[in-house]
C-alpha cells in the first residue's frame, strides 16, 4: 500500500515530546483515532477513557540497543549498524556512511565476491559475507573476532538516528516503560517506538480500569529508511502466560489491540490454524498484508508511517484501506507529528 500524499519536512518529530517545552511527558504526544472511516483527535493520556474493562494491550518488551558503532574500512570511516545476531554467533549488519551532520546516509554495496573487513574500537573486528536475505544486499551477515558484540555496544555504540532528528540523545530516550533487559545483550536495533507514549501512571491507570497487558518480545532489526523494504526474519516469542491472556480475552468478548506492529507481527506468528495463539518462539518471517489479514488483533496502535512504508500494508490488513487514507489525511491537515518521536495513531473496531 502506498498513500497518495507527501509529509511536509516540518512534520518530523525531530526531539522527544518531553523536550519540547515545560510541562510536557511522553504521554502528552496527540493521539489520531480511527475508527473505520470517523476519526477522532485526543491526547495519548485519554487512552485509558477510549479503553474498557476487558480490553487487552499486547506489548513488546524487547529493549532497545546502542545498536551503532563507528568503524573503518582501510581509511575510509563508516558506521556500522547492528541489527540481528544469527543462531551461529554472526551479526546481521548494514554498513552506512557518516553525511557530516551527525548521521548517515547509505552506502553503495560492496561487490560481491571482494573480502572486507570492518575496524572497530576496542580490537573488534568484522568480517563481512553474505546478505542475510536474496532479495536486497543492504544487509549482510558478518562474521566477529576480536570481541563480544554486547560488550562493543555497551562501551563505544549509540541509538541509531537519522537525519530528520535533530541531535543524539540518550539510550534512556530510546527506551519503552515495558524494555525488559536481555541477558544474553539481545534487544532491538531500532526502538518499538509505538509504546513509548506509555507512562508508568498511565499503565497504573488502565490496569485500575480493567485493562489488562500481555507481554511479547520481538526483536527488531535495522528498518530501511531509504528503500521501504518488507521486514526480515526476527527473532520473537510469546509466552505462555500471554497466549492464554489472548486467546481467553478472545473468548470472553474482549478485544486485543496490538502496541506496535512488531507485537502484531509477533502474535500474528504464534496462531495456529485453528485460531488457537499457542506459546512459541524462534524466528518469523511472517510479513502481514491485507491478503493474509490478521487473526488475532483487532486493533493497533502506531506511530505515523512514510506513504512508502511496507508497514502500511499491516495496518491496511487491521483496518482497512479507507479507513488508513482518511486517518493520514486527518493526521496532515491537523499537523501531526510523524516518526519514533512523533504522535500516534489508534485504530479500533
Amino acid at each position: 500500500m502506498t498513500l497518495a500524499l507527501r509529509v511536509p519536512e516540518e512534520l518530523s518529530a525531530r526531539v522527544p515530546v518531553e523536550q519540547r517545552g515545560p510541562g510536557l511527558d511522553r504521554d502528552t504526544v496527540r493521539m489520531l483515532v480511527s475508527r473505520g472511516a470517523e476519526v477522532a483527535h485526543h491526547r495519548f493520556s485519554e487512552l485509558p477513557r477510549l479503553l474498557r474493562a476487558g480490553d487487552l494491550l499486547v506489548v513488546n518488551t524487547s529493549a532497545t540497543l546502542a545498536a551503532a558503532v563507528d568503524g573503518w574500512i582501510g581509511h575510509a570511516r563508516v558506521v556500522v549498524h547492528f541489527s540481528t545476531r544469527g543462531d551461529d554467533g554472526r551479526w546481521a549488519v548494514e554498513l552506512r556512511e557518516p553525511d557530516g551532520r551527525g548521521t548517515t546516509r547509505a552506502r553503495a554495496a560492496t561487490p560481491a565476491g571482494r573480502e572486507v573487513w570492518v575496524r572497530l574500537p576496542g580490537g573488534v573486528r568484522l568480517l563481512l559475507e553474505e546478505p542475510l536475505s536474496g532479495r536486497s544486499e543492504r544487509l549482510r551477515w558478518a562474521r566477529v573476532s576480536g570481541g563480544g558484540v554486547p560488550g562493543l555496544l555497551r562501551e563505544h555504540g549509540r541509538p541509531i538516528r537519522y537525519a530528520y532528528t535533530e541531535r543524539d540523545q540518550p539510550l534512556s530516550v530510546y527506551q519503552t516503560v515495558f524494555a525488559l533487559p536481555s541477558g544474553d545483550g539481545e534487544g532491538s536495533a531500532e526502538m518499538p517506538s509505538a509504546a513509548r507514549p506509555f507512562t508508568t501512571r498511565l499503565v497504573t491507570e488502565l490496569v485500575s480500569r480493567g485493562v489488562r497487558f500481555a507481554p511479547v518480545t520481538l526483536h527488531t532489526g535495522v528498518a530501511s529508511a531509504e528503500a521501504h523494504e518488507p521486514p526480515y526474519p526476527e527473532r520473537f516469542a510469546v509466552p505462555e502466560a500471554s497466549a492464554g491472556l489472548i486467546d481467553a480475552t478472545r473468548a470472553g468478548g474482549g478485544r486485543v489491540i496490538a502496541v506496535g506492529t512488531t507485537a502484531v507481527r509477533a502474535v500474528e506468528s504464534a496462531v495456529e490454524g485453528d485460531g488457537v495463539v499457542r506459546p512459541r518462539a524462534g524466528w518469523t518471517d511472517l510479513v502481514v498484508t491485507p491478503e493474509r489479514g490478521v487473526r488475532v488483533v483487532d486493533g493497533l496502535l502506531t506511530g505515523l508511517h512514510e506513504p512508502e512504508a511496507s508497514h502500511l500494508l499491516m495496518l491496511e490488513a487491521v483496518a482497512g484501506r479507507a479507513a488508513i487514507e482518511r486517518g493520514y489525511e486527518a493526521a496532515l491537515r491537523g499537523r501531526y507529528l510523524w516518526h519514533e518521536f512523533g504522535d500516534v495513531h489508534l485504530l479500533l473496531p
